[in-house]
């Protein structure tokens, strides 16, 4: 799976680790992220976020 990158701030959300503390689980495909979720650290939307 592809790991994706804040254009904001740099965050990089990697599939395997997913996003816990956010209710994303280990193994989430970016894509599979619902569209209201938003970088941990910055708060930008999943639009901000490139593919690696």
């Amino acid at each position: 799976m592809d790991k994706y990158v804040c254009d904001v701030c740099g965050y990089e959300y990697d599939p395997a680790e997913g996003d816990p503390a956010n209710g994303i689980a280990p193994g989430t495909a970016f894509a599979d992220i619902p569209d209201s979720w938003v970088c941990p650290t910055c708060g930008a939307g999943k639009e901000e976020f490139s593919k690696e």
